[in-house]
């Protein structure tokens, strides 16, 4: 059976500043980062993982990975995947690393590199994609990767079991449906706040000539130059479109509400991120404040247990769970059985490095496993460095297509991690 052997870190950064690909009102220079991992092995496959980041800070996330490695290193992939759920806790509960955390922070990213990475490595040795492994287990099985402490007064093992049973009906026909036609998805790389109103005006254009038909934007940096973008791209795209914005975090929660409400012509669908991750409260005032408007977050909810409070204090209309903000893909099964719970879509964040080949796998789980519903759903895309990919992620008349590669779509070329490497590598030099 195949052991693990050793584990290779690499800081690795684009300058997407450069461009101001991914700027926004609280990241006006963001660059893209990955903190990368890779399980060398004694058999013929390797396990890939990340976590993200946008530059100052990666080699941090690196120094995380190596402290949680050990707890890897040396043991068969067999004693890890046959208790999942046990591994999990084995990373999250460390009695000396878990005072850095606990479920957030560093720490917590780095848990997300390091179990996503076994769960590559796990998809690989069946020869088949991560979102098939979690779709070919039983439901006991896929129960038992997930850690319920804390949960159990909103969803337990009991109710996270039927659940599972109810949605293995119809599971074939809906997937026969993705293959044909996709998982609805939303483009956000025509609306960086960065960019000009001309820049803005050609990638709207560009992209509906490619079959986009959702599309967000940012705003936060004053009400004028808001409305004008979303005017212009409302010009760009029509009535038929749908059209979000992104205010990253920047307001407190009356101007969150004050903000929206002066931007309701343009028929938004969400505000995303209108206030601080962690304020639940705040969360629930502002979506009560801007109705018919949406409210959309989840990328910086650190774990699974503020989640639970967005959920239960009926906060958001829409979940973005991130691939890598949470400890990995195991505690992302417990986001999408809460949300499902209360019926609330989950669209995943994916504006970052590597995020969109890891969601295309997250949205397909939910839909084939958990919540068995597409209504009101689509998952974020930006056409930002697919390139350094393997397997990049692939999208035809605004939806993902069905990734087929074995593993979890994050393993990176050889001369990519080479190019990007941080500070020696050609991006840098």
């Amino acid at each position: 059976m195949t052991r693990i052997t050793s584990a290779t870190t690499h800081d690795l950064r684009a300058r997407t500043s450069a461009f101001l690909h991914g700027s926004d009102a609280h990241h006006p220079d963001p660059d893209y980062s990955a903190a990368y991992v890779v399980l060398h092995t004694d058999g013929p496959f390797e396990g890939h993982g990340m976590t993200f980041t946008i530059g100052a800070g990666n080699d941090l996330c690196c120094a995380a990975i190596d402290a949680l490695a050990p707890l890897v290193v040396g043991r068969r992939l067999s004693d890890l995947v046959d208790d999942m759920g046990a591994f999990w806790r084995s990373v999250t509960n460390h009695s000396q690393l878990r005072w850095l955390g606990p479920d957030k922070g560093v720490m917590h990213l780095a848990t997300a590199a390091l179990v996503n990475a076994v769960w590559d490595l796990w998809a690989k040795t069946k020869g088949v994609p991560v979102w098939q492994l979690v779709a070919d287990l039983e439901p006991e099985q896929v129960v038992d990767c997930i850690d319920f402490r804390y949960l159990r007064d909103e969803v337990d093992e009991h109710r996270a079991l039927d659940m599972l049973r109810s949605a293995r009906a119809g599971r074939d026909e809906r997937l026969a449906h993705l293959r044909a036609h996709g998982y609805p998805a939303y483009v956000t790389s025509a609306g960086w706040l960065g960019y000009s109103e001309d820049e803005v005006r050609r990638r709207c254009r560009a992209a509906m000539a490619d079959g986009w038909r959702s599309f967000k934007t940012k705003v936060g940096i004053d009400v004028a130059s808001d409305r004008r973008r979303c005017e212009v791209m409302r010009e760009e795209l029509g009535d038929d479109c749908q059209l979000m914005a992104d205010a990253n975090q920047v307001w407190d929660v009356r101007e969150a509400i004050d903000w929206t409400n002066e931007l309701s012509a343009f028929r938004l669908r969400w505000i995303e991120e209108p206030t601080h991750p962690d304020d639940v409260l705040g969360h629930a005032a502002i979506r009560r404040g801007v109705r018919p408007v949406g409210v959309a977050t989840g990328e910086h909810a650190a774990n699974r247990l503020i989640f639970k409070q967005l959920l239960q204090a009926e906060a958001i209309d829409y979940c973005q769970v991130d691939a890598c903000r949470l400890g990995g893909l195991n505690e992302v099964l417990s986001v999408l059985l809460l949300a499902a719970a209360r019926d609330v879509p989950v669209c995943p964040h994916a504006g970052g490095i590597g995020l969109c080949e890891y969601v295309q796998h997250i949205s397909i789980i939910d839909h084939l496993c958990v919540s068995g519903s597409l209504v009101d759903r689509t998952t974020e895309y930006a056409d930002h460095l697919h390139e350094h990919f393997v397997h990049p992620v692939q999208v035809r008349d605004g939806a993902y297509v069905v990734p087929e590669a074995p593993g979890y779509s994050i393993e990176m070329r050889a001369e990519s991690i080479a190019a990007l490497t941080f500070p020696g590598g050609a991006e840098w030099r």
